[in-house]
């Protein structure tokens, strides 16, 4: 275990930088993406769908590397602050499938208003960036809960 759980939390502590971390360089590509014209505008929808990808196989590390220390630790799996971790999880992957890929492909449509489809990429990068910083918060603070 003495070279085992500090590899195992390094590639854990990793895959949440690279899940989080992209989203926060999304933030300021939005006002560019906002007033792009056609040519530049699948560039930024391009760096888009690389986050949602990078952050969708960062999260597998993340789950994989999670239930290792778990195991490794000897940690119960009805710790309150682990409980907590897994539920917002389990939200924040059913949020990355569902809001990002549909708001992008719409940019397809001609007929689409991009302001209000980029606004609606910022509030989905705000709300999956509040999930993603709150079970972070839950796997460093580790608040008992309940008993």
């Amino acid at each position: 275990m003495n070279l085992v759980y500090p590899f195992l939390l390094y590639l854990h502590i990793f895959s949440v930088i690279l899940s989080v971390g992209p989203f926060f360089i999304l933030l300021p590509l939005l006002k560019k993406l906002k007033v792009a014209g056609p040519g530049h505008e699948e560039a930024y929808l391009d760096t888009f769908r690389a986050a949602v990808r990078l952050a969708k196989h960062a999260g597998h590390v993340l789950v994989v590397t999670g239930v290792l220390l778990v195991w490794i630790t000897k940690r119960s799996w009805t710790t309150s602050w682990l409980l907590t971790t897994i539920v917002i999880l389990i939200c924040s992957l059913y949020f990355l499938a569902r809001a990002f890929s549909p708001t992008i492909r719409r940019f397809k449509d001609p007929e689409e208003q991009r302001a209000e489809l980029t606004s609606k990429l910022k509030r989905t990068i705000w709300i999956y960036l509040t999930l993603m910083l709150s079970m972070l918060w839950f796997m460093v603070a580790k608040p008992q809960l309940w008993t």
